[in-house]
């Protein structure tokens, strides 16, 4: 098993479309959710790519403070094999790195509402409302505030 960070300019195209395959079949499929999930901030962002015996099976996306929100962020989690402690590991990866190599120490997100629990042990806390995106039950949630 390994993590990596890559920025855009370092993803080979199999490794792009197996992101974006991935991406696909839990936003789109999954979650019958049909939203234009290619929102044209890959492009400046880093991904963080959970391999185990070369198979993609977590991702997430790092956005730099600005691209988004004022702070910098993380979206577009996904772990393939749920309730192992996958997303945790890869939301703190990209904390650490987030930290060491943006030097910033604010992040918000906009988790789903079943998932705020992961997140709030790892130290976010909700900023604000619930509300509807696509369809789906959504908050902000910071940290370091």
């Amino acid at each position: 098993m390994e993590i990596v960070i890559l920025h855009y300019s370092e993803l080979d195209r199999d490794t792009l479309y197996d992101i974006l395959e991935l991406r696909m079949s839990v936003f789109v499929v999954e979650q019958e959710c049909a939203y234009m999930d290619i929102d044209g901030r890959d492009a400046d962002a880093y991904h963080l790519i959970y391999r185990d015996n070369g198979e993609i099976k977590g991702y997430l996306r790092i956005l730099k403070p600005g691209a988004f929100f004022e702070e910098a962020s993380v979206g577009r989690v996904i772990a393939v094999d749920r309730r192992e402690g996958i997303a945790s590991r890869m939301v703190s990866s990209a904390m650490d790195f987030i930290r060491d190599y943006l030097h910033e120490s604010r992040i918000r997100i906009e988790s789903q509402v079943y998932a705020t629990g992961l997140y709030e042990k790892l130290g976010f806390v909700k900023d604000g409302e619930e509300f509807l995106e696509d369809g789906i039950p959504h908050i902000q949630m910071v940290y370091g505030c």
